[in-house]
């Protein structure tokens, strides 16, 4: 190192004269002669070997000037503090520094004193300030306290810059708090892990420091740094016990909110650089602040019943590094004042003694008891136990806020809250629990946030007794019962939660359950999307219920509920199921592209299903049967792939209002005793007809519009006796009403119009009652008796019909009584008298009576006819037989006879003569739930 002699004053004032632009302002001598009493540890400053190097030249010339006094003095200028306020517990006595290396006296009075012949200690400490290379500087502060090293800082602003080296303050900061990231404490309770390169702060590490001073450490059998203010215990109960003295706190000053308002943003209290306000120290106030260093802590059962702060402290994985483990009774307990309380980044276990006979039921991993709000963040939590649960929330005033958590891997219940019970439980992990993850009892009301709940080996989510909470937006998933059950008066809410791929149910809903479930999204589970049963009475709402192994809702046992605005779809089964005398209200919902039906209602089922959308189902948009009344109105069930709606086995039932349209098969079928009321719907666009009674179906049909169907509008067929009243049956593409196979009815007040075919076909020994029937505009006749049925007819009016009005085949004798026939067209007879085949004037779909014949020269077979005017001239002097009077088309004129006709133009080919209208196709296929 060069030295410098006193004789060379002169070039040691031009240096000073040099450097004067950076140097620090000295305080008078008539300011407080105790700085340290108003700056907080450790920016105080006593008994440095660093502060003496401040001991500078005379500014001026001559050696004028202020007498030079140590530069961290500078720190009691009144109204500054340090931002990094770390506490001590008192400030120490500010001692009058000895005459031997004293800054303190005029630079012209102070003898000096050389540390060895010829070496002037001005010039060291010129060398020290402004010549020592930085990297010898940062080597040699790596070796203090935090204390000192913010002491360095205040001598000048080169120190000050060195002393705030992030690097520097990293090392400091994890050797004593270990973390690999800085842990911010921006206010109590409140901890967050900030990685250094996003955090707003200057120096991340420092600052974190600052905030984290006022704590104790659990560090067992560690050894601290000389002079260093921070305490250490070897044990938990250790560090309790010494808040418990203290009052609660763990600050190391007493002076600490006495601190300056404010500081330099470096850290300095009287530097030249530019001024900022400080921080809000933490105040005296606060939380205790206890850090568990990394170990396992067994054997000390920990109650806390004060405001004390508990986390641990580790490189790596910090949870997974301290533990805190018990065998017997609970292993951290909350009670009763622990209302600022804290526990996090630690790992809880209770793995009681499998051979022990000490009773353990009510002892369990975290246990938060009557009036206490503590915070527990971050902690894995694990419990052996086959009874009891891991966590348990009890009692009137408990409000935790237990959140990123690990709950998993326990034999038992994951988290219990029960007897009134409150609290916050957010983004926490609960899975592979031996029973249910969560279970809620006795008006406990939590909130539940953001959970992770999932692979349990009961239930997710287990809601009984009266339990309640607020449940919104947990991915709760894959467990083996029902994702969320609700028993016996609980009336949980669940909100925007995705519930699926439970290994059952997603919902379960019984004995009397209620609950709001809203805007949930419930989908491919293995059973049912929903279940309710046993008086349960929930409000489904808003939900996407979708893809299940089964049905979507399945509604039993005298179960209710409100379903309504769900988007129901793709399920497997039935989208909903009501049955067993349950009596829901289902509204608004979309029910669709089910691979089975949409609605299926039996064994005594009810319900008001109304202003439900129920489309494109692979079976019956709606199936009702065994019993079953439910009352549908104004629903829309169109494009299934099957029938619309399907009454069967004693399917009762009103159907009002609705529009049912765009089927494969018809669009009602009622068949098998059932008898429902169907009353002002529209039903129309069916590929199979309209309505189809058939298999002694019974039922109510009035002021129906029932139009535009492929096939006839009504069907009535085996022995069914339907009534028909005041319904509109029109513009279909066959005819209006076709009886036959035995069918009856009682038909009153339709009107029946503008049909390819009959308005009303009557046939083989069908024998119906139509009364005050209008049937008119009919492309083919109006009524149609043949093959050996009969009906009674009175008081209608029959007319403008094409091919007549009453037709009747050989051997038909009905009983007609004060109808009116008039105005028909008679294209028949005119087609007769005209010499035209008659097959110019029918169709495929639609047939004249008259007579018909066939030829055996021709070797027509039973399923041919002939009519009389291609016998008189294509087949005259042929071997021919008259057959009967009945409705046919001649396949003469169709060009399905070896010779050609005579009275047609071109042949068309044809199937196979038709007597009668086509059988509809009748649904037999039945999946059940």
């Amino acid at each position: 190192m060069p030295s410098a002699s006193f004789s060379s004053s002169r070039s040691y004032v031009r240096r000073s004269r040099r450097k004067g632009g950076h140097r620090i302002p000295l305080p008078s001598r008539t300011q407080s002669s105790e700085p340290c009493e108003s700056v907080p540890c450790p920016n105080n400053v006593t008994g440095s070997a660093m502060a003496a190097t401040a001991c500078a030249g005379p500014s001026g010339s001559g050696g004028g000037g202020s007498p030079p006094v140590p530069a961290a003095a500078a720190a009691t200028t009144a109204g500054h503090h340090s931002p990094y306020d770390l506490r001590r517990k008192s400030p120490p006595a500010y001692h009058e520094p000895g005459p031997s290396g004293s800054c303190s006296l005029p630079a012209r009075k102070r003898p000096r004193t050389s540390l060895s012949q010829g070496v002037d200690v001005c010039n060291v400490s010129q060398y020290l300030q402004y010549e020592l290379p930085d990297e010898v500087l940062l080597c040699i502060l790596s070796h203090l306290t935090e204390r000192d090293l913010c002491r360095v800082a205040q001598v000048c602003k080169r120190f000050n810059t060195i002393a705030n080296d992030t690097e520097l303050w990293k090392s400091l900061y994890q050797s004593v708090f270990e973390y690999d990231t800085p842990l911010m404490h921006p206010a109590p309770c409140q901890f967050e892990f900030v990685a250094a390169d996003e955090c707003e702060a200057d120096n991340p590490w420092k600052e974190s420091f600052r905030q984290l001073y006022y704590g104790i450490h659990v560090r067992p059998n560690f050894r601290p740094k000389k002079d260093s203010r921070i305490k250490y215990f070897n044990t938990i109960r250790a560090a309790l016990e010494y808040v418990e003295e203290r009052g609660g706190s763990t600050s190391t000053s007493s002076s600490s909110s006495s601190a300056c308002a404010c500081t330099c943003s470096c850290g300095a209290a009287a530097c030249s650089c530019r001024r900022a306000p400080a921080p809000t120290p933490a105040p005296t106030s606060a939380p205790a602040l206890l850090f568990v260093h990394a170990g396992l802590y067994q054997e000390e059962c920990l109650a806390i019943d004060t405001d004390v702060q508990l986390i641990g402290c580790a490189a790596g994985n910090v949870a997974e590094s301290v533990v805190l483990e018990r065998e017997a009774e609970s292993t951290l307990t909350f009670a009763e004042g622990a209302n600022r309380a804290y526990a996090g980044h630690m790992t809880l276990k209770f793995s009681p003694d499998a051979t022990s006979t000490m009773q353990h039921h009510k002892h369990y991993c975290l246990e938060v008891s009557d009036n206490c709000s503590p915070t527990v963040d971050h902690c894995i939590i694990r419990s052996a136990s086959v009874v009891g649960a891991a966590v348990c929330v009890s009692g009137a005033g408990a409000n935790p806020v237990i959140k990123h958590c690990d709950i998993s891997d326990c034999e038992n219940v994951g988290l219990y809250v029960t007897d009134y019970a409150q609290g916050a439980y957010q983004d926490n992990e609960i899975s592979r629990n031996a029973l249910a993850g969560i279970w809620v009892k006795n008006f406990a009301n939590p909130i539940m946030r953001r959970n992770h709940i999932h692979h349990g080996r009961d239930v997710g989510i287990f809601t009984f007794e009266n339990g309640l909470g607020y449940f919104e937006a947990n991915d709760i998933h894959n467990n083996r019962i029902a994702g969320f059950e609700v028993k016996a008066g609980a009336n949980p809410t669940v909100v925007h939660c995705e519930i699926h791929h439970g290994q059952t149910g997603g919902i379960y809903v019984h004995e009397s359950g209620l609950g709001q479930f809203i805007d949930n999204k419930i989908h491919s589970n293995n059973f049912a999307g929903v279940w309710i049963t046993s008086n349960s009475n929930p409000t489904i709402r808003r939900n996407e219920i979708y893809n299940g192994h089964q049905g979507g809702v399945y509604i039993f046992g005298e179960g209710r509920g409100l379903i309504e605005h769900n988007n129901i779809y793709g399920n497997a089964l039935a989208g909903i199921q009501i049955r067993t005398n349950s009596d829901p209200i289902v509204r608004h919902n979309k029910i669709h592209h089910g691979q089975h039906g949409g609605i299926y209602v039996h064994e005594k089922g009810q319900g008001l299903i109304e202003e439900n959308e129920v489309y494109a189902n692979t079976l019956a948009g709606v199936w009702i049967t065994t019993g079953s009344t439910p009352v549908l109105r104004r629903n829309r069930i169109h494009s299934g792939k099957q029938v619309g709606v399907y009454f069967y086995d004693n399917g009762h039932g009103k159907l009002e209002d609705n529009d049912i349209f765009n089927h494969l098969y018809s669009g009602v079928q009622i068949r098998t005793g059932s008898n429902p009321v169907i009353r002002g719907n529209k039903i129309w666009g069916g590929q199979n007809g309209g309505v189809l009674v058939y298999n002694g179906g019974l039922g109510i049909l009035e002021q129906n519009e029932i139009f535009d169907n492929a096939m006839a509008g009504v069907w009535i067929k085996t022995d069914s006796n339907p009534t028909l009243k005041r319904n509109k049956i029109f513009d279909g593409r066959d005819g209006g009403i076709c009886i036959f196979n035995g069918g009856k009815g009682v038909l009153e007040e339709n009107d029946i119009f503008r049909n390819a075919q009959a308005g009303v076909l009557i046939s083989t020994q069908s024998h119906p009652v139509l009364r005050r029937n209008r049937i008119f505009d009919g492309l083919a006749a109006g009524v149609e008796i043949t093959n050996n049925a009969t009906a009674t007819l009175e008081h209608n009016q029959i007319f403008n019909n094409r091919f007549g009005g009453l037709c009747l085949a050989s051997g038909v004798s009905p009983l007609v009584r004060g109808n009116k026939i008039f105005s028909n067209q008679d294209a028949v007879e005119k087609a007769v008298g005209g010499g035209q085949c008659l097959y110019k004037i029918s169709s495929y779909t639609s047939f004249p009576m008259h007579d018909f014949y066939r030829c055996q020269t021709c070797n027509t077979t039973d399923r041919n006819a002939i009519c009389v005017n291609c016998i008189k001239t294509c087949h005259s002097g042929h071997d021919v037989e008259f057959i009967r009077h009945d409705r046919f088309f001649c396949d003469c004129g169709a060009g399905t006879l070896s010779n050609q006709c005579q009275l047609q133009g071109e042949p068309t080919q044809d199937t196979d003569t038709l007597y009668d209208s086509a059988a509809p196709m009748e649904s037999h296929t039945l999946m059940v739930n």
